[in-house]
C-alpha cells in the first residue's frame, strides 16, 4: 500500500514494492495521499516513487474483469485521478525506478516531470499489443504530455523504452543511476516547491484544458 512521508518541502508518496496495479484499494490510498498534499500550504511539492522491480504496471485487469458494470465507473475514476494529478497545484515528479507500463505509464505522464532509472526498467504503453484501445480521455492526456514524433511511436507500436532512450525521446526528463534516482527527483521537486498553488493550478488547467475536458467527459467506448 502507498505511504506518504515528507522531506522538508517535498512529499514522497511511495507506491510500494509490488506491481502497483490500479484497483479500488490503491486508488483509495492514492486519493487520500493527494488530499493531504493539497491540504498543506506552500511551499510544497510531490514525488511519487516506488521500490523494487516495478513502478506501476497499470490497471489490475483481472480485478477489473470481476467488476461487471462497475468497470465503467472505475475507468471514469481513473480518468479523474489522471486529471487531478495533471492539474494539481503542486509541482510533481515521478521517480521511475522500475517497469512503468500501460495505466502506470499514463499516471507517470500526468506528472510535471519524470526521472527514470538509466540501466533497468522500461516505459511502455502496450495497449496496441493487448488489443485495448485508449479511451478518448487517455488519448488526449497522452497527446498533451508527449512530444512528436515519440507520441506516434509510443501509442502505435507498443515499444519498450529503457531510461536512456526514453530521455532521448523526451518521454522522461532525465535518466540517472538507481542510487541517485530518488534524490534527484526530490531535488527537482524541491526546486519548484515555492510556486503559489492557486496560480500553478490555474496555469495547468488552462494549459491542459482540452485533455482535462476529455478526461472528465462521459466515456465514449465507440
Amino acid at each position: 500500500m502507498p505511504s506518504l512521508s515528507r522531506e522538508d518541502d517535498v512529499f514522497v508518496l511511495d507506491l510500494g514494492e509490488g506491481e502497483n496495479r490500479f484497483n479500488s484499494d490503491l486508488f483509495d490510498a492514492l486519493e487520500s495521499c493527494l488530499d493531504e498534499v493539497e491540504a498543506t500550504p506552500a511551499p510544497r511539492a510531490l514525488v511519487i516513487a516506488a521500490s523494487g522491480k516495478y513502478w506501476s504496471t497499470g490497471l489490475d485487469l483481472e480485478w477489473l474483469a470481476s467488476q461487471g458494470e462497475g468497470a465503467r465507473d472505475f475507468i471514469a475514476r481513473m480518468h479523474e485521478l489522471l486529471a487531478r494529478l495533471l492539474e494539481i497545484g503542486a509541482p510533481t515528479v515521478a521517480a521511475l525506478q522500475g517497469h512503468t507500463f500501460a495505466g502506470g505509464a499514463m499516471f507517470a505522464l500526468a506528472h510535471d516531470q519524470r526521472v527514470m532509472r538509466s540501466d533497468r526498467g522500461f516505459f511502455c504503453l502496450p495497449e496496441v499489443d493487448i488489443n485495448i484501445p485508449f479511451t478518448h480521455g487517455m488519448s488526449a492526456m497522452i497527446a498533451a504530455r508527449l512530444p512528436q514524433p515519440a507520441l506516434h511511436e509510443v501509442m502505435t507500436t507498443g515499444r519498450r523504452y529503457g531510461g536512456l532512450d526514453a530521455a532521448a525521446a523526451g518521454i522522461v526528463d532525465e535518466a540517472v543511476g538507481e542510487a541517485e534516482l530518488r534524490a534527484r527527483a526530490i531535488e527537482r521537486a524541491a526546486a519548484q516547491a515555492g510556486k503559489t498553488p492557486e496560480v500553478l493550478k490555474t496555469i495547468k488547467q488552462r494549459l491542459y484544458a482540452q485533455a482535462l475536458a476529455a478526461l472528465r467527459a462521459p466515456i465514449d467506448w465507440s
